[in-house]
């Protein structure tokens, strides 16, 4: 469906849960308690459906960490069998995906993206209050393992944190068949300024990097609409890429394709407003025309970086 703006709003993040067993800093604050108000199956089910009456494709399953769901695989199975849903991805910590990347391809998911922002056990703990990260390398390799049609590893920037591990992050390209996307820190309450850092400081630790578009070289232009939002280059001899996500100093918004529904059945046409519409209780015509709505409602630019009352736990991102 065409937004008022030309727009093909065709892709989905959809939300499952709010819950998460980590506590990463810039995503979750310490003493966060979920309300647990979430979307059942069917409800979750009835708005996929709606979704993709109104031109929706691509669906994305994220969180919270989604694979905290105890009907998770159901869910998964059943947007999957919903016709019309021609891509089914899901985002994780990959904290349980070693023992559930298997029956997450049979359930019908094609692709998987993993968060993992640093390779240091130490930082890993610290980042994510708690966690640990021999179960995020273990998933990471079952994900592999399951056949997975792209496994692909996501690393927020954080200044003065891991902007020294750019180089072994990346050489996970090498150990696996695995895209590893930098993604520039956006601003939140849990953040500050000297946190930031551009991609460019990927391409400076990169020498040996050249890109993945028609034309080769370092230089690479903004990915066009469908393509998705990552610069993609290639390290001679690697197995996978490197992708850049320029989520700050880059403006996605022309070539956006998103819609957002949240745990708790709010659409939010734009990840940064706060303009959301409450679906929960409504019949699957009635979501169809909020879907609708909301997809008119998609504003030209982000109005700046703001997420409304919702931390980013709360939206999928």
């Amino acid at each position: 469906m065409l937004d008022s703006y030309g727009r093909n709003i065709d892709y989905l993040r959809l939300s499952v849960t709010e819950s998460c067993n980590l506590r990463c800093r810039y995503c979750v604050p310490e003493n966060f308690l979920p309300c647990n108000d979430i979307m059942t199956e069917s409800e979750i089910l009835c708005a996929v459906r709606s979704a993709v009456s109104v031109g929706i494709m691509k669906v994305r399953i994220t969180g919270g960490e989604p694979l905290m769901r105890a009907d998770i695989l159901s869910v998964c199975e059943g947007i999957a069998g919903i016709p019309g849903v021609r891509e089914l991805c899901i985002t994780t910590n990959g904290t349980f995906l070693a023992g559930m990347a298997e029956a997450l391809r049979r359930s019908g998911v094609q692709n998987v993206n993993i968060s993992l922002d640093t390779l240091d056990p130490q930082r890993y703990e610290y980042l994510t209050r708690g966690g640990s990260i021999a179960h995020v390398l273990a998933g990471i390799e079952a994900a592999v393992s399951a056949g997975f049609e792209k496994v692909k590893v996501n690393a927020v920037l954080i200044g003065g944190f891991n902007d020294d591990e750019i180089e072994r992050l990346a050489g996970l390209s090498y150990e696996f068949p695995v895209d590893v996307r930098f993604i520039e820190l956006m601003p939140s309450g849990f953040c500050g300024q000297n946190d930031f850092v551009s991609c460019d400081e990927v391409l400076k630790r990169l020498p040996g990097a050249v890109s993945s578009n028609a034309g080769g070289g370092r230089v690479h232009t903004a990915a066009l609409p469908g393509e998705g939002t990552a610069e993609l280059y290639h390290l001679p001899g690697a197995l996978g890429n490197i992708g850049l996500i320029r989520t700050v100093s880059r403006i996605f918004c022309p070539n956006c394709r998103r819609i957002r529904l949240t745990y708790d059945g709010k659409i939010k046409p734009c990840l940064h407003s706060s303009e959301e519409i409450d679906i929960k209780g409504m019949s699957e015509e009635g979501m169809k025309n909020a879907f609708a709505r909301a997809v008119m409602m998609k504003p030209p630019v982000r109005p700046g970086f703001f997420l409304g009352r919702r931390t980013m736990n709360m939206i999928g991102g």
